[in-house]
Order: structure tokens, then sequence, then C-alpha cells
């Protein structure tokens, strides 16, 4: 805690006042992507549509069959991430305008109120799991968790005070696929669980890359990254442990096929390679950087490539 209370004191604390009052225009479509974060929406819709895709090939339904379950859990996990991410906006506002890649969102730059922000937010949430009602009860439990562990365990609570944020934020980011497995299979079986710490695994080197690079800016608001209160050295060190922890999860989806296994394999051997490569790179933003791409691309190919091999 001493090292966060250090880190807080050397946030600026005029707030969006002290902002150029030249604010960018944008149109209302931009900051309402802006608001929900639609990177993160998009994203997450790729790991819960592939957790639903799998349960339903598992389990041998019709996807054309259930075109019903499909548009309820999309729509739903959409929409509660979508909630989730305009609240932490909302919470965030105070410490947005410190850092380069969120200073221009609209509740930075006041074009949309707080309150109406935080109104948003909730009525997303609660269309969200209205619409993941139409699918399972578990698929709405979950989604209720996964908004608690977003919004309380990791926004309102770790973010700011702990330096094991990020793997606190990594529950929710690993709730997606199971609720898509769950809108069609209650039973949540060791695959869909293998889905869920294949993305709370794969967090961590994620994010940590990207703290690396934004590293001034998390020590100017005041939350205590891994890099800001351990260093780059350390933080290098925690990603190699992180990504060497995903060795052995393709082997829980094994029933995917041979294919999926050695496609999984080379990329987290990959992966592996590059961070060790690493330590021979002198510049660590650049590396960092490097870490973070693979990293994107890791995840895109690696559940994409569970539907297309389950197709054939």
């Amino acid at each position: 805690m001493s090292n966060t209370k250090a880190f807080s004191e050397g946030a600026v604390s005029n707030g969006p006042s002290s902002l150029n009052m030249d604010i960018e225009k944008t149109s209302a479509i931009k900051d309402f992507m802006a608001l929900i974060k639609i990177g993160i929406v998009n994203s997450n819709l790729i790991t819960t549509f592939t957790g639903l895709w799998l349960a339903l090939h598992f389990t041998g339904q019709s996807f054309l069959k259930n075109l019903d379950i499909v548009f309820f859990t999309v729509l739903g996990s959409s929409f509660i991430i979508a909630g989730s991410c305009t609240i932490n906006n909302f919470v965030d506002r105070d410490i947005d305008h410190l850092m380069e890649r969120t200073k221009g969102r609209p509740t930075v730059t006041g074009k949309i109120s707080p309150v109406k922000v935080l109104l948003l937010g909730i009525i997303l949430i609660g269309l969200g799991l209205m619409f993941l009602s139409f699918t399972t009860l578990t698929a709405m439990v979950i989604g209720v968790l996964g908004v608690f562990s977003y919004v309380f365990l990791y926004t309102l609570w770790s973010k700011r005070q702990l330096v094991s944020n990020t793997v606190i934020g990594s529950i929710s980011g690993a709730v997606p696929p199971l609720i898509g497995w769950a809108a069609v299979d209650s039973k949540l079986g060791m695959m869909a669980w293998a889905l869920f710490l294949i993305m709370f695994i794969w967090q961590p080197p994620h994010f940590y890359a990207l703290a690396m690079r934004r590293a001034k800016e998390y020590k100017a608001a005041g939350i205590p990254m891994l890099p800001v209160v351990k260093g780059f050295q350390t933080t290098k060190k925690h990603i190699l442990l992180w990504i060497a922890a995903l060795l052995p999860l393709p082997f829980l989806l094994t029933s995917i096929g041979i294919p999926f296994l050695i496609l999984a394999t080379a990329l987290n051997l990959g992966w592996l390679v590059l961070g060790i490569y690493g330590y021979k790179i002198k510049d660590d933003i650049k590396w960092a950087k490097l870490m973070f791409v693979y990293s994107l691309q890791y995840l895109t190919i690696l559940f994409v490539a569970m539907v297309i091999l389950t197709l054939v």
C-alpha cells in the first residue's frame, strides 16, 4: 500500500479541467463506441462465440436450429460487457485525462455527463442480463459474476490499490467463453473450464506488455501496475512465467483434434521464444510492443482455429 500511495501522490490533481479546451470534434456514434470500449466488446465476442460454438458441436446440437440461443447470447454478452466498460469509464473519469490513450474519451472531455454515463451502463447491463436469461439461468448467473468481478473487484477495488490488479481483472476477461458455453450446456465440463483458463492466463502477459509501454502514464495516474511498482525486469519474468503456464492447456482440448493441439502448442512456444529473445533486445519498450502485438494475434488465431477445425 505504501508504494501505491507514493504513486498516487505523483498524480496530477487538476482533473479534466486542466485539459486543453480545444476538444476534438467527434460524432455521437464515435463517442458511444469509445464509451462502451468497442474493441474490448468485439474481442470478447470472439471468445463468447467460440464457447457457444464448441458447446453446440460437442453436445451434438445444430447451429442453425439454435439461432435464437446464438442471438440472445451474442446480444446479452455484448451488452453486459459494454455496460461494464461504460461504468469503468464513469469511475475512471478523474484519471483518464492523464493517459494518452484515454484522454479523448467523452467522460473526460465532458461531452457526456457522468449521470448519463452511469445510467447508460446500468441499462446496458440490465438488458444484457435479460437477454442471457432467455438462454439458461447458468449463463445469466455467470454474466452477473462477470459484471461483479469487473466493476467491483477490479474497477472499484483493486485497480488503484493492488499490484495484483491485472490478475484480479483477468477473472472478468475469462468469463465470456463460459457464458457462451453455459448458454447451450449448463453443465460446464472440462472443455469449458479449459477455455476459461486460457483466457485467464493469457491476460496478464498481454496487459503487462501494454503496461510496460504505458508505464509513465500509469505512474502519473497513480495506478500500481507491475512495471510501475516492480520495474521492467521483474515484469518480463512474470510475463514469461504466465506464458509458460499456457503450455499444458491445449492438452485439455484434445477433443478438437491433433491439428489444433499442434497449432496451439506452436503458438505457445512461439510466444515463449519471443519472450526469451526479449532479453537480447536492449529496448524494453520495443520488446513489449512485440509481445503485445503477438498476444493479440495469438488470441484471434487460437479461438478462430477452434471454430474452423470443428467445421471440417
